[in-house]
Parts: structure tokens; C-alpha cells; sequence
């Protein structure tokens, strides 16, 4: 049933975004002719138009918001322009297949469904519950807004996919789809990136153990729940012996890179930015206990982190605290601290430091577990039996 495919994405650039990455090429694969229209990166997919493995991307130049709510709406509006202006120049696809957030591309998609194509929604983030959790302005009217989009959008889909059990069963209730419409397509790092390399005492900075931090800084990431922890690690426990580097980029990397300072922590803790996969290889590879400091809100208590799945490709233990999808990805392979508590957060990293045979069996639980039941293969056969439930 292979035919031309249209995947919109407004979150990340492609290949970037490895989550539209990996389904790009699983479609191709399978014999889909795939395009993707998305912004541009700041500093790569910088191109407008490229060709990347048999992958045909179109690329719009986008400012990210900044700001409170308003700001966003701005975003939104010109990405759905550049979006309906590329579709267009695209021509005719037998399935559109849009990724949220926002939940706004369904307008292209219902321009796209008149002329005969069927409508995959890619449900990445709960937006309502993105709403509650990025701004505390409680059930407003913009919150009701979203909710109506979300609704919309779930109206207009043939079928949804949606990334693990929380965001289906939303779907189901608040979308009204039907069970044979939903599919979880969890995402999965390929285990193939993420593999063992020499670890380096180097990059520990003198220091008997190294913590890790993979993943976006935004506000609702966690990282200043992280650096208070490790403040509260050094203050209350009385552990120095570590040094700790926080891999990766957003809109709060600036504000924490200063609370670092502010807590006194500027030569205990490295921020890399984004770096290289080899790099990235280097640090995890090097390091002792991964950090997930994702607090508990409306939409990190039902969301799969990436990072917590990518520390379990690399065997590595992790603290979190515990969230609902968390547990589910990770079971055994990390330990779990009380919602938003940072001093229950230190005192499981000290425990961690100081049982390298349990880190060792948590790395071990972790890799069985993204290499078996939560392996992308499994979410590539699911996502080709939704593109096949949407055409047929």
C-alpha cells in the first residue's frame, strides 16, 4: 500500500528531531516516497531544500517563540503559512502524517484530505496538559482553546498515533477515537547510536565519579531541580567526590548555567550544549548515575522521556522522580524519588555512588529492556500497522 507520504513537523528541524527521523526512514524503507516539511535548525538543517537518505526535506525559516503565550501564537501562525505553502508545492500524497505540537496542522491536513489523502496524527505532546504545566494559568481561556484544537484534530485524523498507554487512553476518552484507530508508536533510540565506548577518567575532572544529563533545558525539563539537587548533595550529604555535565540546549540554558553560579556550583558542573554522537558517546559511556529531574506536572507525569530511554541504551543507572510513564519505561533501571522532593533526589544519587554493583545490574535491566519489549523495532512494526490501518 506504499504510496507518497507528507510528514509536517513544527517542534524540531529533520533529521534532528530522531523521532521523525526513525519514522521517515521506517516508511522509506517500506517502500514510501517520504517528505517532510519543518523549520530550519539554528545551526544545522540549515538548507531550504535537501534530500537526506531517500528522504525529501523542505525547510521554512521559523524564529522560536519567546515570551508568554502570545508569543507563541505568533510561531504557530507562520508555521502553518510556510506549512500550507510547502504542501502545496508538494503536490498530492496518499497520507499526511502531522506531528504535534501545535495542534494546528490539521488545518493543512483537512486541505490535503479534500484532495484524497488520509490524515495520521502524530500525538508527540499532550498540548493541553503542555498548557497547564508550561505557563500555571490554569484552565483559562487559552486552555480551553487548546483543548478545542486538540479535539479538532482528533475529529479530523483517520487514525492517531501516540507515543505510549497515557496518551492513548486520551485519545480514546477526550479524542472519542476508536480502539482500532490508536496505535503506540513509543519512541525508541536505535540501539545501534547508542553503544559502549572506552570510558574516560578525563572527563571526570579529578573526580572519583561522574553524573550526566542528556536532553532539551526548558522550563519544564527540570534542570533547576537537578542543580538544587546536587547543591543539596554537596551541602546536606557532604558529597563532593563527583563532577556532573549537562549535555544538550533550550530556552532556559542561559538561566542555568546562572543558577549554577548561584549555588556555587561553577566548578563541579559543565554545560557541553549540543554536542557531536561521539562526544555524547564519551560522556554517558564515562559516566556513573544519569540524571532525570523531570518534575511531576500534568504532562511529564504521562510523557516518555527520551532521555530516560537513551541512558538505557547505554546501561547507564538513573534517578527520576516518579512519574507515572517514567516507571513504565524504566522499571528497575532507575530509582525513583518522591515528586519534585531534591533532597530525596541527592540522597539516591549518594546511594547509587556507593553500590557500583547495583548500577551495574540497573545498566544491565535498562539495556535488556530498550533492546526487547520497548526496542524500536517493535514501534517501527507499529507504526507501519497504523499507515497500513490509514489507507485501507
Amino acid at each position: 500500500m506504499a504510496g507518497r507520504a507528507l510528514i509536517l513537523v513544527e517542534n524540531l528541524s529533520v533529521p534532528f528531531d530522531r523521532r521523525v527521523w526513525q519514522e521517515s526512514t521506517a516508511l522509506r524503507d517500506a517502500g514510501w516516497e517520504v517528505h517532510v516539511i519543518c523549520p530550519t535548525g539554528a545551526n544545522r538543517d540549515t538548507e531550504p531544500e535537501a534530500v537526506i537518505d531517500g528522504v525529501r526535506i523542505h525547510r521554512y525559516p521559523l524564529r522560536p517563540a519567546t515570551g508568554g503565550p502570545v508569543g507563541y501564537l505568533r510561531e504557530y501562525g507562520l508555521a502553518l503559512l510556510h506549512t500550507y505553502r510547502l504542501a502545496r508545492k508538494v503536490g498530492p500524497v496518499e497520507v499526511v502524517h502531522a506531528c504535534n505540537p501545535p495542534d494546528l496542522l490539521f488545518l493543512v491536513a483537512r486541505m490535503l484530505k479534500r484532495r484524497g489523502a488520509r490524515f495520521v496524527f502524530d500525538q508527540h505532546d499532550l498540548v493541553p496538559e503542555l498548557y497547564l504545566s508550561r505557563f500555571g494559568r490554569g484552565e483559562d481561556f487559552l486552555y480551553r482553546l487548546v483543548l478545542r484544537l486538540e479535539r479538532l484534530t482528533y475529529r479530523a485524523a483517520d487514525v492517531v498515533i501516540a507515543t505510549n498507554e497515557s496518551y492513548r487512553r486520551a485519545a480514546l476518552t477526550r479524542g472519542g477515537k476508536k480502539p482500532d484507530e490508536v496505535f503506540v508508536v513509543r519512541s525508541a533510540p536505535v540501539v545501534e547510536r547508542f553503544h559502549q565506548v572506552p570510558p574516560e577518567e578525563a572527563l571526570k575532572r579529578g573526580k572519583p565519579h561522574l553524573l550526566c544529563y542528556l536532553g532539551v533545558m526548558g522550563p519544564q525539563d527540570g534542570v533547576d531541580y537537578a542543580l538544587r539537587s546536587l547543591a543539596l548533595l554537596r551541602d546536606e550529604i557532604g558529597r563532593s567526590d563527583w563532577h556532573a555535565v549537562f549535555v544538550g540546549a533550550g530556552d532556559t540554558f542561559d538561566a542555568m548555567v546562572a543558577l549554577s553560579h548561584e549555588l556555587g556550583l561553577s566548578d563541579m558542573v559543565e554545560f557541553t550544549g549540543r554536542i557531536p554522537d561521539e562526544d555524547l558517546l564519551r560522556y554517558l559511556s564515562s559516566a556513573d548515575v544519569c540524571l532525570a529531574p523531570d518534575p511531576y506536572n500534568p504532562l511529564n507525569d504521562v510523557s516518555t522521556m527520551n532521555k530516560i530511554m537513551e541512558y538505557m541504551a547505554m546501561s547507564r543507572p538513573i534517578v527520576s522522580f516518579d512519574l507515572r510513564e517514567a516507571r513504565v519505561s524504566a522499571g528497575d533501571a532507575a530509582v525513583y524519588a518522591p515528586p519534585n522532593d531534591e533532597s530525596e533526589f541527592a540522597k539516591l544519587i549518594a546511594l547509587l555512588l556507593d553500590d557500583p554493583e547495583e548500577r551495574r545490574r540497573m545498566g544491565e535491566i535498562g539495556q535488556a529492556r530498550v533492546s526487547g519489549p520497548l526496542s524500536w523495532e517493535n514501534s517501527r512494526a507499529a507504526l507501519l500497522a497504523a499507515y497500513d490501518a490509514a489507507v485501507s
